[in-house]
């Protein structure tokens, strides 16, 4: 079955050094939407050659601003379009958006600001959020959206919420925004597949004992289009079983989908499961396998 993982790598040529190679190396995932990279396309290459160089195929946006923002998506196969931004003349060169198709799935890295409340940092969040609302709210078919959201929706999405009714990533307005795509058609599968839960978090901050307590944020969310969110079988955040281990203040997110069931041909096979259609997400497949809110 595919499986989709999403990760803030908090600096692309660190994480290489603390961990990410060595994940790489061993996950499941078919397609691993990374954010913040912190570096220029050839940056990343350099620093993710030894992955790429065991077929991994990279899609990169580099960011704008040196040290800042920076999306990518690793794929076990290279994609047949892939496209930078979402239409946002503001933000087009940003670092902050970039889509993949693979055959009939489409699917996004995101990073969402971080935002300061009360400051022009958070106007400009809100000016992101407003274009890329408009534009997923357009978006059909088989679309995946993952990424960094630095925001937390509900009271279960994070661990001190009661101290953070007024910081950014869970004001009022943020987690309307995540209530009105929710009612445009797209589904959070993590949350839909862990509900009553509190998390399952997936940052914490270096300071203190955030991480040994589990006292986290679960920002980094997959989100999806109805159709193909009814294919979400399961989700796990793969949190270091240590502080120690950790290769980034966020933890890789994964998800994964069971492939379409082809339709029946006469109404005496009724569908039963998930999903309906012809063609198999297992596209995003290959046959061989390869031996936290931060700061903008």
């Amino acid at each position: 079955m595919p499986y989709i993982s999403t990760v803030n790598v908090n600096g692309v040529r660190a994480a290489a050094g603390k961990g990410l190679l060595a994940w790489l190396a061993v996950t499941e995932a078919d397609v691993v939407c990374v954010q913040e990279t912190r570096a220029t396309d050839a940056q990343v290459r350099a620093a993710l050659a030894p992955a790429l160089d065991a077929g991994w195929q990279l899609s990169h946006a580099e960011p704008e601003s040196k040290g800042r923002a920076g999306v990518g998506i690793l794929s076990r196969r290279a994609p047949s379009a892939v496209r930078i931004g979402f239409g946002s003349s503001e933000f087009a060169a940003a670092g902050r958006y970039l889509e993949a198709d693979f055959d009939d799935v489409t699917v996004a890295s995101v990073y969402v600001h971080s935002g300061d409340a009360g400051t022009v940092r958070q106007d400009e969040k809100y000016r992101f959020m407003a274009e890329l609302g408009a534009y997923l709210t357009a978006r059909t078919g088989d679309f995946v959206v993952a990424g960094d959201w630095n925001i937390a929706h509900t009271e279960r999405d994070l661990k001190n919420w009661k101290g953070n009714l007024k910081s950014a990533g869970f004001l009022p307005q943020e987690r309307a925004w995540i209530d009105e795509l929710l009612a445009a058609g797209y589904v959070d599968v993590v949350r839909s597949l862990n509900p009553g839960v509190d998390g399952p978090y997936s940052w914490w901050s270096y300071r203190g004992r955030a991480f040994d307590n589990d006292s986290g944020w679960r920002i980094d969310a997959v989100y999806t289009r109805e159709g193909i969110a009814s294919r979400a079988v399961s989700a796990r955040v793969e949190r270091a079983a240590t502080y120690a281990e950790r290769w980034s203040d966020h933890a890789p997110v994964t998800v994964e989908f069971a492939e379409k069931v082809p339709e029946p041909l006469t109404s005496e096979y009724p569908l039963h499961g998930h999903g309906r259609g012809v063609r198999a997400f297992s596209a995003l497949r290959i046959s061989s396998r390869a031996a936290s809110p931060v700061t903008d």
